[in-house]
Order: structure tokens, then C-alpha cells, then sequence
């Protein structure tokens, strides 16, 4: 078994008061696809932010182009299930992964494997941004709590380590909200941003807004401007989300 070391499991941003904050949708491998969306909106990466849902890796040809961006100042991601799996690549379930796009990590050297779990198992499972509005959340999948006070109490102190698990499986992995039509806001926060359900166009629910327009696949990369809350592209009321 490899040893690493988890970092905090919620990091903290304060205001950004020199220039813009925007979230992503899962990217998945494709890097060079986000590249016009950013263009779109003329991020700057001086003064900007990025912050990320998860899932950068599998499924597309640029997952060994993560540790790059892992290396950049204004890149923010929180841990996405297919992050967690090479963050435990020697523990996880393997069969299920290569299914799922894994099989890039596969072809890494043992160094190379060991080099992205160290930097994989050091993204956090939430990320909260101070904004002008108030604070804004952000989980690769969902919050299976109802406040984000208490969310942040059970990633920062857990009751046990069993409970700990139950939690962070919910936040990497969990549809209940999209499926259901969830509309209840977490309490504590102006809004949730998420991601993991690829959808034709963003969704909110509540106050959880869903903005994985798979950018990765034939879709689109949505761009969350966390200070105003505007989609960008914007969402179009008379288009549905379901592919079909």
C-alpha cells in the first residue's frame, strides 16, 4: 500500500477583491477544450480564479496534463471520485476505474503513479469561497447534510472513521439531489456548486446549482461566475437537461 499523507479536507478563500471567481464543470482530460470557455469570458490569470469540481482525470486524452494544472496558482479544484481513485490507486477498485477511463493511469510508471497520488490525495473534499454575496460552497457531487456548518464538522472532525467515509462517498459519488429534483437549499450558504451528472444545460435546484454541461463529451464547458451566479453561456429556460 502506497502512504499519503490527506490534506484538509475543506480549504477556505477569502474574497476575491482583485479580480473574478468562476467555477467549472468536470473536464475530465480535456484541458485544451476548457481553453475557449476562458477565452470567452477573458479570464485573466493574474488576477483570476478557477475553481473546479473535480473529475479532471480519465475519459479524455490530457489526464497527465493535471499535475500542470495542479501547479497553477488560480487552479482550485475540490476531489472528484475519479481524483479519489488515483489518489488510493493501489487500494481502490481497479476493474471499475478502467471502465470508467482509468486505463491512461495504467500506462504511468510506478514513480509516475505514486508522483500524481501524493498531489491527488491533497485536494480537499470541499472548497468555501467568500463572495460579495455571501459563501459559496463547492463538492464534486453533493453535500448529504443539510447545513454546510455541518458538513464542515464532519470533514473536520469526524465522529468516526466510518462516518467519515459514509460522508465523503456522498460528496464524491452521490445523484440523490439531480435525480429527485431535490430543492432544498443547505443552509449556511448562498450557494452550492456541483457537478458529477453530465446535463445538456446547468441546473438549480434550491440553492445547488449542477454545472457539468460535459465539456468532456459533446457538451460544453459552463462557466459559473461565483460573485453574480450567472451561467456562461447563459442557461436556456426552453431547453431541457436530459440528452435524449
Amino acid at each position: 500500500m502506497i502512504e499519503t499523507i490527506e490534506s484538509s479536507r475543506i480549504k477556505c478563500f477569502a474574497a476575491n477583491t482583485a479580480g473574478r471567481d468562476f467555477a467549472v464543470g468536470d473536464i475530465h482530460g480535456h484541458f485544451s477544450r476548457l481553453q475557449p470557455a476562458l477565452e470567452a469570458v477573458d479570464f485573466d490569470p493574474v488576477v483570476d480564479r478557477l475553481f473546479s469540481v473535480g473529475d479532471l482525470v480519465d475519459r479524455g486524452p490530457e489526464s497527465r496534463d493535471a499535475l500542470d494544472w495542479l501547479a497553477k496558482p488560480w487552479f482550485h479544484p475540490v476531489r472528484g471520485n475519479h481524483d479519489d481513485y488515483v489518489a488510493h490507486f493501489d487500494t481502490c477498485d481497479v476493474d471499475s476505474w478502467i471502465c470508467n477511463g482509468g486505463e491512461w493511469f495504467a500506462g504511468l510508471s510506478l514513480v509516475e503513479q505514486i508522483a500524481f497520488a501524493l498531489q491527488f490525495a491533497e485536494l480537499p473534499i470541499a472548497i468555501e469561497v467568500e463572495t460579495p454575496g455571501g459563501l459559496v460552497g463547492i463538492v464534486h457531487a453533493d453535500c448529504p447534510v443539510p447545513s454546510w456548518d455541518q458538513l464542515r464538522t464532519e470533514l473536520q472532525s469526524p465522529e468516526s472513521t466510518k462516518r467519515l467515509e459514509l460522508v465523503q462517498h456522498s460528496c464524491l459519488w452521490s445523484r440523490t439531489r439531480i435525480q429527485d429534483g431535490d430543492t432544498d437549499c443547505i443552509e449556511g450558504l448562498r450557494a452550492l456548486v456541483v457537478g458529477h451528472t453530465p446535463l445538456r444545460q446547468p441546473a438549480v435546484l434550491g440553492n445547488v446549482y449542477h454545472i457539468d454541461t460535459a465539456g468532456w463529451l459533446d457538451g460544453y464547458f459552463t462557466l459559473l461566475d461565483l460573485a453574480t451566479l450567472q451561467c456562461i453561456p447563459p442557461i436556456d429556460p426552453e431547453l431541457g437537461l436530459d440528452w435524449n
